[in-house]
């Protein structure tokens, strides 16, 4: 199976971390796009965002996301790719887009580095501005959506799994 499965979501519904334990079950590679940007950029995607801006970092991201050509994969994107429509057409051509959601209050408890992991927050805006604004996003790209909110990090793998298999089922 070549079709890659490209996980968004909010910061903390773990596009990583579950990323790499769907892919072992998967028996598909794992890929991180922030760990792309950061090797690009050569700094922590906070240190980005705070030396080169907001604006800087969501282009850095788009033309990482557009350098992307990889099949049989889990991509995990960062959180704020929804904000790149040539970015995120780019990730619906290349494989199926699961939506792993949490809700607001399951953000919060996940996220406790908020200040040095990468976040865009715009300025003027709340951290619950940004969740309700990136919410009609994510449904919006979203081939799949699989709530997160209790699950442990296997039971969400398991449920990228699934929902891969039956994406390809409808094909």
């Amino acid at each position: 199976m070549t079709e890659n499965v490209i996980l968004i979501g909010m910061p903390g519904s773990g596009k990583s971390t579950c990323g790499v334990v769907a892919a072992k079950i998967l028996l598909k590679n794992f890929f991180d796009t922030d760990l792309l940007i950061q090797n690009i950029e050569g700094e922590s995607l906070q240190a980005v965002l705070d030396s080169k801006g907001r604006e800087y970092f969501e282009k850095a991201e788009e033309r990482a996301i557009l350098s992307l050509n990889i099949k049989g994969t889990v991509i995990a994107t960062g959180g704020s790719v929804i904000y790149s429509r040539k970015a995120m057409e780019h990730l619906k051509s290349l494989g199926i887009i699961v939506y792993l959601h949490i809700d607001y209050d399951t953000m919060c408890e996940r996220i406790s580095n908020l200040n040095s992991r990468g976040v865009i927050v715009r300025t003027g805006t709340t951290l619950r501005d940004m969740y309700d604004e990136r919410l009609a996003l994510y449904k919006k790209w979203a081939d799949v959506t699989i709530n997160c909110n209790r699950n442990t990090v296997e039971q969400t793998a398991l449920k990228i799994a699934d929902s891969l298999k039956k994406q390809v089922e409808l094909l």
